[in-house]
């Protein structure tokens, strides 16, 4: 199994457990079922982290809150993912 096109890394993770980095502090992990040649994707058992950031007018303290949802399934359009990281695989 050669990677000679990015989208072949992709290829290799399907039916693995991958992370997504998303526009808007979102993060998911989930099993890829699916990807198109723009890489929207259909993942599965998705864990969601959104991060917010805000700042405390009094303090002027950074305020850091982190929501985290489950979804059985989930569709994802390419044009908001940053970044998508394999499943670490070992020799």
């Amino acid at each position: 199994m050669s990677i000679e096109t990015p989208l072949d890394l992709i290829r290799l993770s399907i039916d693995e457990r991958i992370y997504v980095k998303c526009k808007g502090d979102r993060e998911l992990r989930g099993k890829l079922h699916a990807y198109d040649q723009h890489l929207n994707m259909v993942l599965g058992e998705v864990e969601e982290v959104v991060t917010q950031r805000e700042i405390d007018e009094e303090t002027e303290e950074e305020i850091v809150k982190t929501t985290r949802r489950e979804m059985e399934m989930l569709f994802v359009r390419g044009d908001v993912i940053i970044l998508v990281s394999p499943p670490l695989r070992t020799a």
